[in-house]
């Protein structure tokens, strides 16, 4: 990731992501996706406890949110912790550019 990414721009292109495009939540359905293609961006909180999603060996891009589960569920407009979500389909999002 170069430079950083605020936390407002972010969380504008994964809510827009999420209400127009295809997002999957969670450490199973993000793991899933990756290794069958699907995914185009994995996107993780700073406290997700997955060792495997936070490896560097990963060949997809990924974005480290900069907060905790919470506010990224929060940012997601889910009122429930995400620590991993993967974006299959950016609708009309530009979350694959930042």
């Amino acid at each position: 990731m170069n430079g950083r990414i605020s936390m407002v721009d972010i969380g504008r292109a994964l809510r827009t992501a999420v209400t127009t495009g295809s997002v999957k939540f969670g450490l199973a359905a993000s793991k899933k996706a990756i290794k069958n293609g699907a995914a185009k961006l994995l996107v993780i909180s700073q406290n997700c406890p997955d060792d495997w999603l936070r490896s560097e060996n990963l060949e997809i891009k990924r974005v480290v949110y900069p907060g905790n589960n919470v506010s990224l569920g929060e940012a997601c407009g889910k009122p429930f912790a995400i620590s991993s979500l993967v974006v299959i389909d950016q609708g009309s999002s530009n979350i694959l550019s930042l």
